[in-house]
């Protein structure tokens, strides 16, 4: 039977869950956006509840491993800064995070073979060289390590090993959460409840109005024993040769990014951002299996031709694969406002702006969903068109937005007003004394054009 057909229905009583916290605000998911989110609303104050199903923080940064934060910089800028910069700052203390420092950022030939195997290049550019820009290597234990010290200070209250169920409801307000865990249903209650699952779980739940997207799917991996200094020496000494065994690895992959490796903060360990897989959603459980044991399939037969054909990887091994699949669009909200690809190629400016990417913006009413209230929604499944999601989804924008998201959350229990009621301005000045930028007030050389709220 597929997921096209349909399938017997069968009467199931959920029956009762055990109250096992109760915070001010509720966080579901603990990747980039819920760990923002998390710690911004404690840091204003509010008590918070974090929820993660898997035994670790960090969401498709670490358990996807997907090991570059890009998208942060607009032109010589660094927009993304706040909770983000304090991630990077404190992997690179560790030694998990390495990153071209402003001296090194710009055009040139010399800066770019210097940089680009690190993926501290602007993707989007046009020109040759592209520039080399604000982006950060790191590894995912690294940010594991980090997330958990961070969160520790901030006294964050964290559940993990917790797996969302459903959104607890009065009436059209969210008022907490329940989880499946291994003693059995567990309920969370709070004021505020955000949902940073990547996959609108929560939202959704709520009965919030929503489109079904899909995107390319990814196993991604890493491989050890590289001698990247040969690697990188055949690329710019052959490039004719090199060029044509990396037509046929990608082939092999069925697809990939243009770079399909790229050097890590641990020496010999490369990460493989591949091999991608299109027409499966994201959502459906055969779907996701099959792209789990396809993804592997070719992992393995990559390894044994570039082992065969590709000097510095002789010795190449398969360290791991991400336990996390690689899923860059499912569910996005239909909020308040939705963001289409004309308003972020063309650097639209909101009223309403409490977060931003590289030259793009988000508004407050993207994070809110129609007809909902005590909930806040921050992440890739925010209120965008498919084609809007798929130029603003990295990961450092939706750090940002759940930096603004948490912040929200704060202030609503403080003032004892629905989150809908909180203003873009007071989310703005709070996220501001953080230390991050809302995108309130926008770049000089960016197309400003005003959208009301």
């Amino acid at each position: 039977m597929t997921q096209h057909q349909a399938h017997e229905r069968i009467a199931d009583d959920p029956g009762e869950a055990t109250i096992v916290a109760r915070s001010d605000v509720v966080v579901v998911g603990g990747g980039p956006a819920g760990f923002s989110a998390a710690i911004a609303a404690r840091r204003e104050g509010a008590s918070v509840t974090l929820i993660e199903r898997y035994p670790y923080l960090g969401g498709l940064a670490a358990g996807g491993m997907v090991l570059v934060l890009d998208d942060m910089h607009n032109g010589d800028e660094v927009t993304t800064i706040g909770i983000c910069s304090e991630m990077i700052e404190r992997m690179e203390a560790v030694g998990a995070c390495v990153y071209p420092k402003p001296e090194e950022r710009g055009q040139s030939w010399d800066l770019y073979r210097k940089w680009a195997r690190w993926g501290a290049f602007d993707f989007r550019a046009q020109t040759k060289p592209a520039p080399i820009v604000m982006a950060a290597a790191f590894d995912p234990d690294g940010w594991k390590r980090v997330s958990n010290d961070m969160i520790e200070e901030a006294g964050v209250n964290v559940r993990l090993h917790s797996w969302f169920s459903r959104t607890v409801m009065e009436g059209n307000r969210a008022t907490g959460v329940i989880c499946e865990t291994k003693e059995g249903r567990q309920a969370i209650m709070g004021e505020v409840v955000i949902d940073a699952t990547g996959d609108l779980d929560v939202a959704a739940a709520a009965g919030a109005p929503f489109v079904h997207g899909s995107y390319i799917l990814t196993t991604v991996f890493r491989l050890g024993g590289v001698d990247t200094d040969a690697a990188e020496r055949f690329a710019l000494e052959e490039p004719e040769a090199y060029a044509t065994i990396d037509r046929q690895a990608k082939r092999i992959m069925g697809g990939s990014w243009d770079f399909w490796w790229l050097k890590t903060p641990l020496p010999g360990i490369v990460w493989c951002n591949c091999p991608h897989m299109t027409g499966l959603d994201g959502l459906s459980v055969e779907d996701i299996t099959k792209a789990d044991f396809l993804g592997r399939k070719r992992i393995y037969a990559l390894v044994e031709f570039v082992r065969a054909r590709m000097p510095g990887f002789a010795n190449a091994v398969v360290v791991d694969v991400a336990p996390q699949l690689g899923v860059r669009q499912t569910r996005l909200l239909e909020g308040d406002y939705v963001v289409t690809k004309e308003d972020v190629m063309d650097r639209v400016h909101f009223a309403d702006t409490v977060a931003r990417g590289r030259d793009y913006y988000t508004p407050y009413r993207a994070m809110l969903p129609k007809g909902i209230d005590g909930l806040i929604v921050a992440g890739r499944h925010y209120s965008a068109t498919e084609a809007a999601q798929k130029q603003s989804r990295e990961i450092p924008p939706c750090m940002a937005m759940g930096q603004s998201a948490g912040v929200a959350a704060a202030l609503a229990v403080a003032g004892r007003i629905p989150p809908r009621a909180v203003q873009a301005t007071a989310i703005c000045e709070r996220v501001r004394a953080q230390g991050g930028d809302p995108g309130d007030r926008p770049s000089a050389n960016a197309t400003i054009l005003e959208k009301a709220a």
